[in-house]
């Protein structure tokens, strides 16, 4: 009996461990997924403004004429 429960307490202390760790991962991951969210935010604007400056810059230029 003392050697089961033992083995059921040294199981929940690896259950609570792995818990702990993947509670710390799953808090890492959230962190990068908002940077790279953010990023991916960032980027996009940067690419609106450069089609709107293109977008402007191909207005300026003359048509061929026919």
């Amino acid at each position: 009996m003392d050697a089961e429960l033992k083995a059921l307490e040294e199981k929940i202390a690896q259950f609570i461990e792995l818990n702990h760790r993947l509670r710390v991962d799953n808090l890492a991951l959230r962190q990068d997924l908002a940077h790279a969210q953010g990023e991916n935010r960032r980027l996009a604007e940067k690419i609106d403004l450069a089609k709107g400056r293109l977008e402007s810059l191909l207005s300026k230029i003359p048509g061929e004429e026919a």
